[in-house]
């Protein structure tokens, strides 16, 4: 039953498998900058001090992950999973209070599924990783594939792709900071540059290229305004032809374990 569910989101390229279950999610408005969004206002603070911390400590800045550190501290990531359990978004919460919130308790609970089931050599080698309901946000129950799918992807920012992360060697890496309403529009952007330009996600020249997966997978999210390749372009060191055939390489899914 669960292998025909994925079957069936896939088929669907995910968008109408989940739902943001009645929560107050806003979409981002990218006719405006992709800096900061102007004049929004929240009545809401959500600390995510602990969780910054403790990127800090265990997260190398090439994104490779000390999982072994936070298992060891797991203590402290559990208390913050809670926290973020106890904070319900409301209509109050700014576009980007609620992209770093949500951002955050995506990238904190796949630490956790990780450390919970470590040692392990893949995500993909858990029970049902993303379709398992795993934790709460205020009284309703999630998975990862919901929080990403019924919320993240319906908000109408594509960067965001690039600032979760599914724990794996082909993924966009692991920031070592939290993303916070201050910084979660400059952070998405440096993410997205960072993904686009990494020659080891994604292999870019003029009239040829093989790009992650990441870019089919969703291509939806990428072609609203025009299409994949005109989206790299925008971030891209090296500018590709209209006219360039897409090819992709082969998702590693092994740990993003650091050495």
């Amino acid at each position: 039953m669960k292998k025909l569910l994925f079957l069936a989101c896939v088929a669907l390229t995910l968008n109408s498998c989940f739902s943001a279950k009645g929560l107050p999610v806003k979409t981002v408005d990218n006719t405006a900058k992709t800096t900061q969004t102007e004049n929004t206002t929240t009545t809401e603070t959500i600390d995510h001090s602990q969780f910054d911390a403790l990127l800090k400590k265990y997260v190398a800045k090439n994104g490779d992950v000390d999982y072994k550190g936070f298992k060891n501290d797991s203590e402290k990531l559990n208390s913050y999973v809670s926290y973020l359990e106890q904070q319900t978004p409301s209509k109050n919460w700014s576009v980007e209070t609620q992209l770093a919130y949500f951002i955050n308790v995506y990238n904190a609970n796949t630490i956790k599924l990780i450390i919970d089931n470590y040692p392990t050599k893949s995500i993909k080698d858990l029970d049902s990783p993303w379709l398992k309901n795993r934790f709460k946000i205020g009284d309703k129950d999630f998975s990862l594939a919901g929080l990403e799918n019924g919320i993240l992807r319906k908000m109408n920012e594509p960067r965001i792709h690039f600032a979760i992360n599914c724990a794996s060697a082909s993924c966009p890496k692991l920031l070592d900071v939290a993303y916070t309403e201050a910084n979660v529009m400059q952070l998405m952007e440096r993410a997205t540059k960072e993904f686009i330009n990494n020659n080891s996600k994604n292999e870019i020249a003029s009239d040829k290229i093989k790009i992650s997966e990441i870019f089919k997978w969703y291509k939806g999210d990428f072609t609203t305004n025009g299409s994949v390749i005109d989206y790299i372009n925008k971030y891209s060191d090296t500018q590709i032809n209209a006219n360039t055939n897409l090819d992709y390489l082969d998702y590693d899914w092994s740990l993003n374990e650091q050495n």
